[in-house]
């Protein structure tokens, strides 16, 4: 009822993973797409704690990218729960570069399908999520030409010892121990940004009271940033937790 899904479709396909692994994805766009490559589109995942992501119905991306000619992609990345417990223990702990790896395929396959082009995509995630984006910004840089990171980690050598942090070693191992250290440190998006890289467009958002990921990871990764020299967006709201959305206005303002 908030927005037109009359001229929509939704289609699912598959990427190939670098191990291999076939990792399907869905695709919410027009009828009649051109697959010409010129589509702006948003690739959306989470890949983490066995939840699960499907095409919902979202008035927020259908009012505000739907409805204004926009794709969008949701990934079933491992990490997740789409497949039950053994596709999110696939990315836990050591593994946890599959996730990112799986991301980066349906990136790619969504290119050579011609559904969209590094010139019009975007990637969102947000909380884990938010790591991903955190990842895809510092590794694949040139997939994308602007990241929404929101509510994020990124600062994984000090994810522990901030809010609920010490609940989530489980997910993503101990920074304290030298070789789950190891892991993590060849990942970790704050330690990962570099002076001389063309960063595709960040839009980092967080919440002051956001007591489940604390927004100092939004704030060292947007300071890091400017002291690169490399441009972004910053929008900190004082209310609304983790969720960040204090009201739908806020929400659709945010967006």
């Amino acid at each position: 009822a908030r927005f037109d899904a009359s001229g929509l479709m939704v289609e699912q396909h598959e990427a190939t993973s670098k191990d291999g692994t076939k990792i399907p994805y869905f695709i919410v766009t027009k009828k009649g797409h051109s697959h010409d490559g010129s589509n702006p589109t948003l690739l959306h995942a989470y890949g983490g704690f066995q939840l699960s992501k499907l095409p919902v119905y979202d008035p927020i991306v259908g009012k505000l990218w739907l409805e204004r000619g926009g794709t969008y992609l949701v990934a079933n990345i491992r990490g997740g729960g789409e497949f039950g417990p053994a596709w999110h223990e696939a990315a836990l702990k050591a593994n946890r570069q599959r996730a990112y790896d799986d991301y980066f395929a349906v990136a790619e396959d969504a290119i050579r399908r011609g559904l969209t082009s590094p010139r019009r995509l975007g990637a969102y995630g947000r909380s884990n999520g938010g790591l991903l984006m955190g990842v895809a910004m510092t590794q694949r840089p040139d997939l994308w030409n602007a990241v929404v990171v929101e509510s994020p980690l990124l600062d994984m050598m000090r994810y522990h010892l901030l809010p609920a942090g010490a609940s989530w070693i489980g997910e993503y191992g101990d920074p304290t121990v030298p070789e789950e250290a190891a892991w993590i440190a060849r990942y970790s998006p704050f330690q990962a940004l570099k002076p001389g890289v063309k960063y595709p467009l960040a839009y980092i958002t967080t919440s002051t009271k956001d007591d489940r990921v604390h927004p100092g990871h939004a704030r060292k990764f947007a300071a890091r940033l400017a002291e690169l020299g490399s441009p972004y967006l910053y929008y900190e709201n004082t209310d609304g937790g983790h969720a960040n959305g204090a009201d739908p206005t806020a929400n659709a303002r945010r967006w």
